[in-house]
Order: structure tokens, then C-alpha cells, then sequence
């Protein structure tokens, strides 16, 4: 059960909606289920002779009474609650006490007082109701409503336990202000895919991802074509900032502005500062890793393999008892997504944007990492928007498949971390991430693991057999699933073609076995080719064969290997920017 809470001024304008037939027909019988005094509230859905005007002009008695210079400028409280899909639809009477107990909760209304608001509840829909209420009460004075929304939102926690509804998430105050009702309809007038509101979010917090100081920031900003105005102190430093949509304007034709705080908690510049102070940003994780990585790979390719290693030391500070690193590691990943999210080839851009949308709620709870380091994560995001925009086939494909593989296993190891300290949005919204991430995944691992997979076929059967015996010596408790599956011949091509750039496969296959648990893996041989690949050092993608080279009589040939050193944890969209120089 949500409720949703704004205020406004026209209370004629207001009840029009409400009682009308809708912006598309969905409205059917509206009419009143509560009421401050149901006697003296007209009903004009049920009542042939009740009119807008007359219920207008009763809620809005006390607030004409007090005279034009004393009225309040935004004297309607408006609050729309609604079921979570899937829940029982409920009866006019069970509305009726679930309006009463929400304007209890929050003030406008208290049970037993005589003296409060004016409101009614109105029902035009199965799932929801509209509670409408003028913010002036009968003596004169205004209703005590501080933290409405929060009490309002643990009114409605105990109500969908009484009621048998679904429990939803409840809320830490560290979330971003969600649209209002009225900029959600403006939205849909004009046909646009977001408000403006979490365009401009979703535009600062790509522009914030990877960048380097204040300057480029702000920079980042008019790059992706909003306008920008800041607050100067009288020394001339910069207070604040606030921006807006181009052609967004009110009725005076002024620009719509929102201030960074109003878009989310830590994009106000005191926190956009604190995130920047961390230290210099450089151009990937370790300039000389990533340059040689660039020139192996090539640079978008390059850039992802370079952030793998990166991902995987968030995982593990996320199962560590360090809370501040592993908040710190939090926000990384969330720019981490950001960068993939704005450089993605058409194919996996909506799910890796959506996924980014969604992690944005993990990365704030009320465990500030205000001295933790995620510089390296952080450059790994910058290093991606550098290297400009993948493909979504070879060696790009097989990189992002790589990096996205790492992904999800720490979007369930964010999951699991804000589980267990009762962040259940936070929790809830890592979860959700990981849904899209492995949509993602399966879209770009599809082309190379289906390659792999054919020149694993083509082995010969002596070969596979061995590889075989080197699965079963390193994961004797997971062996039989592994060879048992359809990706054991993309592993018994990758762990064939490490033995003959000069690895020795056992050795290497029980390293990267070792480098993380495997039991939160969707499929254990997919994370395992993407750990070989990357520790051999090999080619995310391979081409596909036509005669495989080894034959029976090689297989009988003495092999010089080397041995393998342990693997090392390194400590769509019209606003899309071009990459950063």
C-alpha cells in the first residue's frame, strides 16, 4: 500500500479529475467512502443534485474564512493510496477506515477532534483511493503534519498487516523524492518516457560517474544539454547548483528548476564534493594495466576486462565487516553501471540503463562512506566512458559478457549485505538490478559462449576426456552438474586453449575456483570460462572453427606448461553523453 503525498491550490481543479472520466476512461463510478462529516459532504458521483462547486465550497469553508492575506498559498493536501498489484481489492467500508487511519496518522485529522481539516476519500478505481484535504482547520490554526509521508507510510505498514496485503518495503529517508502526481501528468500529456524530474537524476548522476573533479562535473552537465545555474557566495564560491530540462517551463515561461538535493540525498554539492574529495580519478584502473590491457584487447574491450578485477574487490568487501568500504564500494558500482549503461551497443542498453536505474536506490542508506577510498572502481567507470561506445559482438561483446558476469554476482552480494542490516528497499532495488543484469548478460555472452561451444564440440573425444578429469579433480562436489551441462564444452574449449597458450589447466581452474564461492552463481560453468579466460589472459571471444588443429597423435606429445600464479583481488536516452576526453 502506497500513499503519496503533495499539496497544491486549486481545490475546484483537483476534484474535477477526480470526479472525471480520466486523461483515458480509466475512471468508472467515482464517489465519496469518507468524509470529515459524511452529512455535510456532498457527493456528486452518487447524488444527481450534489455539484463540484458545493463540495468545493465546504472543504474550502475555514480556509476563506481566514481571510486572503492569511490563507495559505497551497491549501490542499492531496494524498492518492494505493494497493501493491495483486492484492484483493478492497470493500468501500475497508477504504473508509483505511482513510480514516491515514489522516489520523498524519495530523490532518486526529480521531476525537472536532476542530480538524476538512477532508474527504475519494474512489474512482479497485485499487485505490484519493484523499483530498483543505490545510486550514476549523479554529483557524494549521494541522500539525510534520513527517506526513513517514507516518503516513507506517500507517499503511500496519494496515496491510491487518489486512492481509502485501508487506511493501518500508523506507529509511535516504531514498530520491519520487515525481509528484502533477509532474507524473504532465509527463503523460506530452508524451515523454520519464518526468522531468528523474530525467535531470538520471543526467547527473551519469555526468557524476567517473569524473574527475568539480570542473568536469559540472562540465559533464552542459555537455548532456541541460541548464545549469549555480549559487555564488559573496567570495565567490560556489554554494549550490540547480538544473533544468531545456523547453521544461512553468505557466510564466520560466525554466523548471531542481536543485541536486531535490533530485536525491547525495547529489546536493556538499555530497557531490565529498564524493570527489576521495582523490585524483585517473583514466583506469591503473594506468599501466589498462593501457595494456587497451592494447591486447582494444580500448572498449580493454576497459571492461580492466574493471573486472575491480567488481570482484567489491564483492569482497561486501562479505567483510568493513560497513564504511563496503558503502564506499557501493557507490562505485553504481557508477560502475552508469558508465556501462551510457557506452552499451543497442542491444543491451535499455537493460544495462534500467539496471543502473534500479542499483541507484542501493548505493544511499544511512551507512555513510564519508572516509572509505573507491577511487579504483571509480576510475574503472571513468575508463569505460573514455574508451567510447562498445559493440555488441567479438571482442566487446565477449569483454561486456565478462564484466556483466562479475556484475551480477555482486549485485546479489549488495543484496545480501543490505539484507542483513534491514535495508529491505535497498535490498529490494539490488535485487531488481540483478534481474537486468542478467538479461543482459544472456544477450551478450549468447554469440560467444554459442562459439565456444562449438569448438568445444570439436575437440577431440581424448581431449574432452581429460579436460574432464581436470573438472572433476578441481570441483568434486559441482563436477557432475558442470559436465552434465550444455556449457561444458564452452569450458572445455576455453580450459583446451589456456593449456596451449602455456597455462596447466588444473592449476588454473582450481585458482579461479578459489578466488570466490560459486554457490550464488545462475550458471557455475559460465562464471567459471569468464574467470579462466580472463586469468590465461586469453580473448574473450574466439572465431569460429572450422578444423581443430590437435589431433590424436598430438595428444600423445609432452606439453611444456607453466604454472599459474594465484589470481590477485585488486584493492538510452536522449541525455546520453559522448565519450570523455
Amino acid at each position: 500500500m502506497v500513499p503519496d503525498i503533495s499539496t497544491g491550490g486549486r481545490t475546484y481543479g483537483l476534484l474535477a479529475y477526480l470526479y472525471g472520466p480520466g486523461r483515458r476512461d480509466e475512471h468508472t463510478d467515482p464517489h465519496l467512502v469518507a468524509a470529515w462529516m459524511p452529512e455535510l459532504a456532498p457527493d456528486p458521483g452518487r447524488d444527481p443534485d450534489a455539484t463540484l462547486k458545493q463540495l468545493t465550497d465546504r472543504l474550502d469553508l475555514p480556509v476563506l474564512a481566514l481571510g486572503k492575506n492569511r490563507r495559505p498559498a497551497r491549501h490542499v493536501w492531496h494524498c492518492p493510496v494505493r494497493t501493491a498489484p495483486g492484492d484483493r481489492h478492497l470493500t468501500d467500508t475497508e477504504w473508509a477506515e483505511v482513510a480514516r487511519r491515514i489522516v489520523h496518522a498524519t495530523g490532518i485529522a486526529e480521531e476525537g477532534d472536532d476542530q480538524a481539516c476538512r477532508w474527504i476519500a475519494v474512489r474512482h478505481a479497485d485499487d485505490h483511493i484519493h484523499l483530498v484535504a483543505t490545510l486550514v482547520r476549523e479554529d483557524g490554526r494549521r494541522p500539525r503534519r510534520h513527517q506526513d509521508g513517514m507516518r503516513a507510510q507506517a500507517e499503511c505498514r500496519k494496515i496491510e498487516a491487518e489486512f492481509g496485503l502485501q508487506i511493501l518495503n518500508p523506507g529509511d529517508r535516504t531514498a530520491a523524492q519520487r515525481p509528484t502526481s502533477a509532474e507524473r501528468s504532465k509527463a503523460d500529456r506530452r508524451g515523454y518516457a520519464a518526468t522531468p524530474r528523474e530525467a535531470l537524476r538520471e543526467a547527473v548522476r551519469q555526468a557524476l560517474a567517473g569524473a574527475a573533479d568539480e570542473g568536469e562535473f559540472f562540465r559533464c552537465l552542459a555537455e548532456a544539454g541541460l541548464r545549469i545555474e549555480k549559487r555564488f557566495a559573496p567570495s565567490g564560491d560556489t554554494l549550490g547548483y540547480k538544473v533544468a530540462l531545456p523547453g521544461d517551463r512553468n505557466r510564466d515561461g520560466e525554466p523548471i528548476w531542481f536543485s541536486g538535493s531535490k533530485l536525491a540525498p547525495d547529489l546536493s554539492l556538499p555530497r557531490v564534493r565529498q564524493r570527489l574529495a576521495a582523490g585524483p580519478v585517473v583514466d583506469g584502473p591503473g594506468s599501466d594495466e589498462l593501457a595494456q590491457s587497451r592494447r591486447r584487447h582494444g580500448r572498449p574491450a580493454g576497459a571492461r576486462r580492466a574493471a573486472v578485477p575491480l567488481a570482484e574487490r567489491a564483492a569482497d568487501a561486501l562479505g567483510q565487516d568493513d560497513d564504511l568500504d563496503a558503502a564506499a564500494q557501493l557507490v562505485g558500482v553504481g557508477e560502475l553501471l552508469d558508465a556501462l549503461g551510457q557506452t552499451a551497443p543497442p542491444s543491451t542498453r535499455k537493460e544495462l540503463n534500467e539496471a543502473a536505474r534500479a542499483f541507484e536506490r542501493a548505493t544511499r542508506s544511512h551507512i555513510r562512506a564519508e572516509r572509505a577510498d573507491n577511487r579504483a572502481i571509480r576510475s574503472a567507470a571513468r575508463g569505460i566512458l573514455r574508451a567510447g561506445d562498445a559493440l555488441g559482438r567479438g571482442e566487446d561483446g565477449g569483454a561486456t559478457a565478462m564484466l556483466l558476469s562479475t556484475l551480477v554476482l555482486v549485485t546479489i552480494a549488495a543484496a545480501h549485505w543490505h539484507s542483513a542490516r534491514g535495508h529491505a528497499q535497498q535490498a529490494a532495488a539490488a535485487r531488481q538490478a540483478s534481474l537486468h543484469l542478467r538479461s543482459a548478460y544472456r544477450s551478450s555472452a549468447a554469440s560467444c559462449l554459442d562459439t565456444m561451444r562449438e569448438q568445444g564440440r570439436s575437440l577431440p573425444e581424448p581431449t574432452r576426456g581429460r579436460l574432464a578429469g581436470v573438472v572433476a579433480s578441481a570441483l568434486p562436489k559441482q563436477a557432475a552438474q558442470v559436465l552434465g551441462g550444455r556449457g561444458w564444452y564452452a569450458l572445455a574449449a576455453t580450459l583446451d586453449q589456456a593449456e596451449r597458450a602455456g597455462c596447466e589447466p588444473t592449476a588454473l581452474l582450481e585458482s579461479v575456483v578459489e578466488q570466490r564461492e560459486l554457490d550464488t552463481a545462475d550458471n557455475v560453468t559460465d562464471v567459471l570460462v569468464w574467470r579462466l579466460r580472463r586469468a590465461a589472459g586469453l580473448p574473450a571471444s574466439v572465431a569460429s572453427p572450422r578444423r581443430h588443429p590437435r589431433t590424436e597423435q598430438s595428444e600423445r606429445q609432452p606439453r611444456q606448461t607453466k604454472p599459474v600464479a594465484p589470481a590477485v583481488s585488486a584493492t538510452a536516452d536522449p541525455l546520453r553523453r559522448s565519450p570523455r576526453r
